[in-house]
């Protein structure tokens, strides 16, 4: 059974709390998509964690790109003052790691041919919502897998868009977005079946903690109540 894991945002007690409910539940392969320390209290445990997940599918999303070159993000005074802190936690070493990961992967899960990218063959900022919109054909152009997994907007979902292709969107582990504050990842199951799942962690606490990693600059404040709300804020 593979479990798709995105958007960690070095939230570590999120991600304990998702690897401990997949593995009871049987989980043996792992897809992980991107954005695996950025913004988050605990950005390097949250790499060594997943380091030593044997066999995992490991792809880039923004994060990593942002985090090793700053200069490729937005200027904005949250973005900056948390690629920041995150770079100096991990290194140059580690960022530049993240960073030479690839862009996208193919997956085999459940006898379905799927790929795997951080928010859609097009882009790694530019992704697809719950509800079918006209960016659609554009995002899928040259697609010919039959499933897709994807992350970035960190709200779970899975829909079918044009030319029959799914899309499976398994939410984000560290900071969702969908207004529930408990992880989110997926399932895929032996027989293809795509299970979302929902995971009861301390999220006041990685609030907390974010707040004291960033010793008083304004992004932790923002980052911090995005988790506690499970919602995007930008202020």
């Amino acid at each position: 059974m593979l479990a798709l894991l995105y958007d960690v945002h070095g939230n570590l007690p999120a991600l304990q709390a998702v690897l401990a409910d997949a593995a009871e539940r049987g989980a043996d392969t792992y897809l992980l998509g991107g954005d695996y320390a950025l913004f988050g209290g605990w950005p390097r445990e949250s790499v060594e964690l997943l380091e030593t997940l044997d066999g995992a599918t490991w792809i880039r999303g923004n994060g990593e790109r942002w985090t090793h070159d700053p200069s490729g993000a937005p200027d904005d005074p949250t973005v900056q003052g948390a690629i920041a802190a995150c770079a100096e936690t991990l290194g140059a070493d580690v960022t530049g790691l993240l960073a030479a990961l690839p862009e996208s992967a193919p997956v085999q899960a459940g006898g379905v041919a799927a790929r795997a990218w951080h928010a859609s063959p097009v882009s790694d900022v530019r992704s697809f919502g719950p509800e079918g919109g006209p960016e659609d054909d554009e995002l899928l152009e040259g697609v010919e897998e039959a499933r897709l997994y994807f992350g970035h907007t960190h709200v779970p979902f899975r829909r079918v868009g044009p030319r029959a292709i799914e899309l499976v969107n398994p939410g984000s582990v560290g900071m969702p977005f969908d207004g529930n504050p408990r992880a989110a990842y997926a399932l895929v199951h032996d027989d293809g079946t795509v299970r979302h799942r929902r995971v009861h962690y301390d999220h006041a606490s990685a609030a907390r903690r974010v707040r004291e990693q960033a010793r008083g600059a304004a992004w932790g404040e923002i980052v911090a109540k995005r988790i506690e709300r499970a919602q995007f804020l930008l202020r």
